[in-house]
């Protein structure tokens, strides 16, 4: 195997792991192991072309690291920005946590969620100690890789405009919130595992990634409007809420040696940003075993649970789908939908995003003038939920479980038609109605029945614009690829270009609204739109479909 760089480095550290109780020896061969498995492990947001070969001691994560690279770039106005280190260290440290705790969710759940370090090697004469603090390094030596990626360039900007204090003290900083990102992360998990087992443990741990990754985006919001903007100047207003955004300490912390800025609130923040990493680090210490005996209710899988349907989920699935095989193929996309793990993970948080996005561009009207702005037309807004429409139908060609796709060749499929059809619609109902319903309700409670209609409009045009997604996208087997083999960037000029579909739409529907009754004139034109453009969107035959 590789001896790799990174572990000649940790080398220098042998006295310390031995003297906190560590075999180093035995952790270094374990690290060595876990690294050589990484290379050939694809990371969530760069993945390989599926026909290219790739080395195994290539580390394909390493090779990632220019994107992030690309990314720090947008963080060096906020260190240029002046010398209000609360405001502009805040929106860094925000935008950091956001990169660092969505990376964290989809490429390190899998290693702080690792069982197999237990089957393998407890059993062996090894030092539970040492295993567990070799899986913590594995975190953090790739943790590191991406902060350095992330924070390198800006830093050396606050360098040079800042000077060395603030050079000291922004990477201090970076390293307590990459340790309070990782023990926050481990302690939900922690507490999932001590309540929960098996299938509905596995369930919930899903749904605590995807919550984490609306959680970002929500508190992000909420620290841009802990500040106010005059005449390109920024006002802060203490808030008692604002405490439990943590990337506000650490601006709160440079604003306090920076300027010298001596409030009770700033105080109480540095404070914080020192004292809440040093403790969630004891705690998890202290539990740590628990956690480690957790972990093996992973293995439990349970028992699949067999539903019944009812009369009128029924008449309803046979309105929805009048033949037979559609029906088939309807309800075999939505269990994948509903059970597919790997897809919900990818997914769930577009959906969310899709619920938070129409409210951000209103969200300060509800504030300042409830009245006025129920009576004005910013419900047009909820035409942001249609944007996730094309990266969705994309991903409903993978699948974790890609391997069973031979049941299509297997099967007597004579027509494409009812299969793809029937995987839109289940798209639709399953995924895209539930969360357009929960907006249209706060909608109505906030600008009233009278835009009845208009939802109504906007759920026929996402239909539309949902199959002409598929019309223009490559056409491939529902559930039939490896999300390893995702590769999203050759696609990305085609869902910028049906961005303005969505304007089309949204500039349609606005005009009709200045017509009298037509906005019910454009509804009957939007039915028969669709009715006639599902007739011929689906009529695909095997030579057109990829990958067959």
């Amino acid at each position: 195997m590789q001896d790799y760089r990174t572990l000649k480095i940790l080398d220098r550290f042998e006295k310390v792991f031995s003297n906190l109780g560590v075999d180093y020896k035995v952790m270094r061969k374990i690290l060595q192991v876990k690294l050589t498995m990484d290379g050939r492990r694809v990371p969530t947001i760069f993945s390989q072309n599926p026909g290219k070969q790739v080395k195994e001691t290539t580390n394909q994560y390493i090779k990632s690291l220019w994107i992030y690279v690309l990314f720090s770039l947008f963080l060096i106005p906020f260190i240029l920005l002046g010398d209000h280190y609360l405001f502009q260290m805040s929106i860094f440290y925000g935008i950091f946590t956001i990169f660092i705790m969505t990376s964290l969710i989809s490429d390190f759940s899998s290693v702080l969620l690792d069982i197999r370090d237990r089957n393998i090697l407890y059993p062996k004469p090894v030092d539970r100690r040492t295993i567990s603090t070799a899986k913590m390094i594995h975190v953090f030596i790739y943790l590191s890789f991406l902060t350095v990626a992330l924070v390198g360039i800006p830093l050396m900007v606050g360098l040079i405009r800042h000077g060395i204090i603030f050079f000291i003290l922004s990477l201090v900083n970076i390293i307590f919130i990459d340790l309070l990102i990782v023990i926050l992360t481990a302690f939900i998990y922690m507490f999932i595992l001590r309540f929960f087992d098996g299938e509905k443990l596995k369930d919930i741990i899903n749904y605590v990634q995807i919550g984490l990754s609306l959680g970002i985006m929500v508190g992000y919001q909420l620290l841009v409007r802990s500040f106010d903007f005059f005449n390109f100047t920024v006002s802060f207003e203490p808030k008692w809420w604002q405490i439990f955004i943590f990337p506000m300490w650490y601006g709160a912390n440079t604003e306090l040696v920076m300027n010298g800025n001596i409030q009770r609130l700033f105080i109480v923040l540095a404070i914080l940003s020192v004292l809440m990493p040093l403790i969630s680090i004891w705690i998890y210490i202290k539990l740590n075993h628990a956690f480690e005996q957790n972990l093996q209710k992973l293995t439990y899988h349970g028992k699949a649970k067999v539903r019944k349907r009812s009369i009128i989920s029924q008449f309803i699935m046979k309105i929805i789908c009048p033949t037979k095989e559609e029906r088939s193929f309807f309800r075999f996309a939505s269990l994948m939908m509903k059970n597919e793990r790997d897809f919900k993970l990818k997914v769930y948080p577009s959906l969310g995003f899709s619920i938070v996005i129409p409210f951000l561009f209103f969200i300060s009207g509800i504030n300042n003038d409830f009245e006025q702005l129920s009576k004005g037309n910013s419900y047009f807004s909820i035409y942001f939920s249609l944007i996730i429409i094309p990266t969705i139908i994309l991903l409903l060609k993978f699948s974790g479980k890609y391997k069973g796709a031979w049941i299509y060749k297997a099967a007597p499929i004579q027509q494409l038609k009812p299969m793809f059809s029937a995987v839109i619609k289940a798209f639709l109902v399953k995924l895209y109605l539930p969360v357009y319903a929960f907006l249209s309700v706060i909608f109505i409670f906030i600008f009233g029945v009278r835009i009845l209609p208009d939802l109504v409009v906007v759920f026929i045009n996402a239909s539309i614009f949902a199959v002409l997604c598929f019309k223009v996208l490559p056409k491939t087997i529902p559930f039939s690829e490896s999300f390893d083999q995702s590769n999203q960037n050759s696609n990305t000029a085609t869902i910028l270009g049906l961005m303005l579909v969505v304007a089309m739409f949204t500039g349609l529907h606005y005009v009709s609204t200045l017509i009298h009754f037509g906005i019910y004139f454009y509804l009957v034109i939007a039915i028969v739109g669709l009715a006639l453009l599902w007739k011929v969107a689906f009529n695909i035959s095997w030579e057109k479909v990829e990958g067959v």
